[in-house]
């Protein structure tokens, strides 16, 4: 079955007549045209791995030859072993992943980030955080993707201000910030990302009205959710996910010849240590004292390690964490800023299978219970003993905010 679902769900086609587009989509219908390549024979440069006169190896052949497994290989018998229905969910989800690459690559991506939108806004957001026409395609381009799998009960989106309920008999619901970082879009920089969790229905409310077991269902705390992964738009497009407790985080890259994720960081573990910061110091005068003297203390080399820590910082969330993952050090946003069911339940979850922490400088964030969809929280994310090192000094949750233009 999942054979079947890699030829038949991860080509990217245009929206068919029998699906009919979301109206921000058929306005912005120029967009389907930026297609990620079909599949093909591609010949690769291979002259350091085999004689002249052997025959040029497909990109898919090269693959299955080095042992690198798609991602749904990966979710199938090659690996996490999530089951068929989590299977077919995680296939919509990689499809809806790389029209969001496309929309976000394409040569009209300025154009669209500056139209003007469907006049939707959500009541949580506004200022720098209002929505932005790319955010709404990417939350139609999900939604769509859901609602095809026949596998989701509900999703609750923080383009959303309310869950949309798709299905009774849906086994999951998804919770999710489609476009992390796009306000980005217009410099170039890397956008960010999709950021999603899964959750299994909570079939013992299904008794209740509708509106009323779609919110619960979205409320259920970070510790019960069943997979989450972030899809990082930059130089590669990159699905990094866990497929449950105890299954670690793996990272696939997009390979653009085959259309493909495939494989390439499997069991990602954070080092217990890094020598980064990350974090918008010019907020540093509205810093509270104990992360005020955390971040002098690292920076001088004056800290645990005795070594001087840098700062890098995008301004993405979800490419700071990446980085972060992949180096060792913390990714933070220390003011009630970002929230907990869409963005930092699902990266604990990550983050945690990689051997990290996640925190809100004071609670691990996965022992939080939610209480509102959209409520916001400070988030610290890496390396275990530099966050450990971190919520020793107390008070680190930056509670003046005057506003900030940019």
């Amino acid at each position: 079955m999942l054979s079947h679902l890699s030829t038949t769900t991860t080509t990217f086609t245009p929206l068919s007549n029998s699906h009919p587009s979301p109206p921000c989509l058929r306005r912005l219908s120029v967009v389907h045209h930026c297609l990620i390549p079909p599949r093909a024979a591609v010949s690769l440069n291979t002259s350091s791995q085999m004689s002249s006169s052997s025959p040029p190896l497909r990109t898919e052949q090269y693959h299955m030859e080095k042992g690198k497994k798609t991602l749904l290989e990966f979710v199938g018998s090659g690996g996490a072993h999530v089951g068929d229905d989590l299977a077919v969910l995680l296939a919509h989800m990689q499809t809806a992943c790389k029209r969001i690459a496309a929309l976000v690559a394409s040569p009209f991506d300025h154009e669209v980030g500056n139209s003007g939108g469907d006049g939707r806004s959500s009541s949580s957001d506004s200022g720098r955080d209002a929505q932005k026409p790319l955010d709404i395609i990417s939350n139609e381009i999900i939604l769509a993707s859901l609602k095809s799998s026949g596998k989701v009960a509900a999703m609750a989106s923080e383009e959303d201000e309310k869950p949309v309920w798709i299905s009774d008999e849906g086994p999951f619901v998804v919770v999710t910030d489609p476009l992390d970082g796009s306000r980005n879009i217009d410099a170039s920089i890397p956008t960010g990302g999709t950021i999603f969790g899964v959750y299994h229905r909570l079939e013992e409310i299904d008794h209740l009205p509708t509106e009323e077991k779609a919110q619960l269902n979205s409320l259920q705390s970070g510790a019960r959710l069943i997979a989450a992964a972030y899809v990082l738009y930059s130089s590669a497009t990159i699905f990094c996910a866990s497929f449950g407790p105890g299954k670690g985080t793996h990272a696939f890259t997009l390979d653009q010849t085959i259309g493909e994720f495939v494989l390439t960081h499997p069991d990602i573990k954070v080092p217990p240590r890094g020598q980064i910061y990350s974090v918008n110091d010019a907020r540093y005068f509205d810093w509270p004292e104990g992360l005020r003297q955390y971040i002098d203390t690292v920076r001088q080399g004056k800290g645990q390690t005795g070594k001087k820590y840098s700062a890098r910082y995008i301004c993405s969330l979800v490419a700071d964490l990446h980085r972060t993952l992949l180096y060792g050090g913390i990714a933070m946003n220390p003011r009630d800023h970002l929230r907990l069911v869409y963005e930092a339940n699902p990266l604990s979850f990550l983050v945690e299978e990689a051997g990290g922490r996640g925190s809100d400088g004071k609670h691990r964030i996965l022992a939080i219970q939610p209480v509102k969809l959209h409520q916001r929280l400070p988030l610290f994310l890496g390396s275990k003993e530099d966050m450990l090192e971190l919520e020793s000094y107390g008070n680190i949750q930056q509670k003046v905010n005057p506003g900030y233009d940019v």
